[in-house]
């Protein structure tokens, strides 16, 4: 498990450099990709307990991805903590017969808790795993989703959260990637989606807020999640920025998916290395 920031940080580094590197050879959703490339990093690096080695544990945390293209940064997460090879996602991502793709598949992956992809699904699928876990008497493991902010106008989602909260699912713990952007435009002026914040509120959640591009506080919001034995369900929302760390691609919605050529590949990974030696003060 990494634990300090500066590892942290590093680590969240390589996931986006990786990112980059498939983004150059193919298409993919890569502005969610790095607004959420934080919040995957401290969730899979540092707080979640998955062993690789023994992925069917009952004690177990379990993941599931609602923010179904996201898939690509949660793959090259699991791959930093031996699930399989960075190599092997950028080899296989989009192949016939490859285990990665943009949506995650447990047919093809079995380090895929659920197979998700059509927005607004995987928060209810999270919910009845709560469910599940509390009926079995497990008391220990906590369930995470992962949602975008766009899918926040799917009905299923506000199914899902009043479902949390009658049946007391304290070992439930939502994440919202709110970085503003969908494929069609911003947010604000397309779903109304409002204040959030105060919406979980008023469904009877536990509400955090954070820079969810801020590795320290990200971690220190971890850190003070109540126990998975809580009767409230806490939402973690995150506020991030699309295409975070590469300029040319921030706040942009013309890279909610896209392909870099190899000179926008190579600036955006020399711009990413400058930012990470020059806050840690290394030549």
């Amino acid at each position: 498990m990494v634990s300090t920031i500066k590892e942290l940080e590093k680590a969240a580094l390589e996931i986006r450099k990786n990112l980059l590197k498939l983004c150059s050879i193919q298409s993919i959703h890569i502005g969610g990709d790095l607004s959420v490339a934080d919040v995957m990093t401290v969730l899979w690096q540092y707080q979640m307990k998955y062993d690789p080695s023994d992925i069917h544990a009952e004690e177990r945390d379990r993941f599931v991805l609602s923010k179904g293209h996201a898939s690509a940064v949660t793959s090259f997460n699991q791959a930093m903590i031996g699930c399989f090879d960075a190599d092997d996602v950028i080899k296989e991502y989009a192949t016939d017969g490859g285990r990665f793709s943009m949506h995650s598949c447990n047919l093809v992956n079995p380090y895929v808790e659920v197979s998700t992809g059509s927005l607004g699904h995987g928060f209810p699928i999270a919910c009845g795993i709560a469910a599940g876990l509390k009926l079995k008497g497990n008391f220990q493991s906590r369930v995470y989703v992962v949602m975008g902010d766009g899918e926040q106008s799917e009905g299923s989602i506000w199914e899902a959260a009043m479902n949390a909260v009658h049946y007391k699912l304290g070992n439930l713990i939502a994440i919202v990637d709110l970085n503003g952007l969908e494929a069609d435009g911003p947010i604000s002026e397309l779903t109304g989606l409002g204040d959030i914040a105060q919406k979980y509120r008023a469904f009877g959640w536990s509400v955090q807020e954070c820079d969810g591009n801020n590795i320290a506080e990200l971690k220190a919001q971890f850190d003070r999640l109540p126990a998975p034995t809580s009767e409230t369900p806490t939402v973690l929302i995150c506020h991030t920025v699309k295409g975070k760390g590469v300029s040319f691609m921030e706040n942009q919605t013309k890279w909610h998916a896209g392909k870099l050529t190899q000179e926008q590949y190579e600036s955006a990974v020399s711009e990413l290395t400058r930012e990470f030696q020059n806050k840690w003060g290394i030549d």
